[in-house]
């Protein structure tokens, strides 16, 4: 797995736990999954799914 570029990291929300990420993926308007950053171990946001599976709808 490619490791997280430090600029993209500094710029982007976190989020200390999984399930406060979900909820934020859930609430967006497209298709978010979150990931554990390698960078920072906090959770992010990322809108790309290549081969991954959508979070189920609430």
């Amino acid at each position: 797995m490619p490791r997280t570029r430090l600029s993209i990291c500094q710029r982007k929300q976190r989020f200390v736990s999984e399930d406060e990420a979900v909820r934020a993926a859930l609430a967006a308007t497209i298709d978010l999954r979150p990931y554990r950053c390698d960078r920072c171990g906090q959770y992010h946001l990322t809108s790309r799914l290549k081969g991954r599976r959508r979070l189920p709808l609430a």
